[in-house]
């Protein structure tokens, strides 16, 4: 595995804490969803046991060999040092919908582990992803109890998309190793990497729609956001005046086979609304502001009560509008 794309001061911060004999026995590593924490904490935790397991050294830095016994152990699902603590499949049968959250039950499934000391490393490590999913409050206090008294040689590291809403507990006893989003020449070196053949104008767009979130922009691939921000941008210019574009929009994402788009129109309207704030002033910023507030909670709705696509996004498109300039 290779290290992602940016946040360099983090990997570097990290590697100096396992080389400089600091390493604390849980980590929080914090920063918007999508821009590498969970790949990073992967890349470490091998690592870190390949480090803990003897043998010859290793390349200096994050790198282990393919056909190290950790790397082949890791590969396989087989190691008895590593764990990963994630939202398990909603049914039985391993289906795409993930259940809510993290439970009690999960968490509780690593005691036998943690009675026994490591057997293939001098380390163990958790990989907890995302803590901000872990059931509360008897899940989360089940994982305080090994944070504040660590079982021997076990190493812990918790992904966290938002830390504010952790459990002050659980954020004490961490260090905390925070992520930043991408600036744009990073996140079109990870989107090129990915989606090689990708037209420019869809790549721009990509990278506005991810607001610096590589996994975000992702997401968003193969939508053609390009055609959806150009027209989010023309309703802004003029207004609309006549809702031809308006209709024309919510007409294109309404259909039950659109949904994907609809659902990526739901995020990306009151991200472009929120570019346009900086630089306005006066009746025009409060304009923006509002119209923000106003998508963002139209954007809730629409999926927790599944609103009429066709009106949500008349709708929505209506906020957009109001950002064009009075004549």
């Amino acid at each position: 595995m290779t290290l992602p794309l940016g946040n360099s001061a983090a990997h570097d911060a990290f590697l100096s804490a396992i080389t400089g004999g600091s390493l604390h026995h849980a980590w929080l590593f914090a920063g918007p969803e999508g821009v590498g924490k969970a790949t990073f904490a992967r890349i470490a935790a091998r690592r870190l046991l390949a480090d803990g397991a003897g043998g010859p050294p290793l390349p200096p830095g994050y790198d282990v060999p393919e056909n190290h016994p950790t790397s082949r152990l890791i590969e396989s699902g087989a190691h008895p040092d590593y764990r990963v603590l994630a939202r398990a499949p909603k049914d039985d049968k391993g289906g795409a919908e993930l259940a809510r959250s993290i439970p009690i039950a999960q968490v509780r499934a690593l005691n036998p582990m943690f009675a026994m000391a490591p057997s293939q490393s001098s380390r163990r490590v958790i990989i907890i992803d995302a803590i901000d999913e872990v059931e509360r409050p008897g899940a989360s206090n089940a994982l305080l109890k090994n944070l504040e008294e660590p079982p021997q040689g076990t190493i812990f590291l918790l992904i966290s998309h938002a830390p504010g809403r952790l459990l002050p507990t659980i954020r004490s006893r961490c260090r905390l190793l925070r992520f930043e989003a991408l600036d744009d020449a990073t996140m079109r070196a990870v989107l090129r990497a990915q989606q090689p053949m990708l037209p420019d104008e869809e790549v721009a767009a990509l990278i506005a729609a991810g607001q610096g979130s590589p996994g975000r922009a992702l997401g968003f691939a193969g939508l053609d956001m390009a055609q959806l921000d150009g027209a989010l941008t023309a309703i802004a210019s003029d207004g609309d005046p006549s809702n031809a574009r308006r209709a024309k929009l919510a007409k294109l994402l309404s259909p039950k086979a659109a949904q994907p788009r609809y659902e990526a129109f739901l995020d990306r309207a009151p991200a472009f609304i929120a570019a346009k704030a900086p630089g306005r002033h006066g009746v025009a910023l409060r304009t923006a502001l509002d119209s923000y507030d106003a998508a963002r909670a139209l954007s809730a709705s629409a999926r927790g009560l599944s609103l009429d696509a066709q009106a949500t996004v008349f709708e929505m498109a209506g906020l957009v509008a109001r950002l064009a300039p009075t004549r």
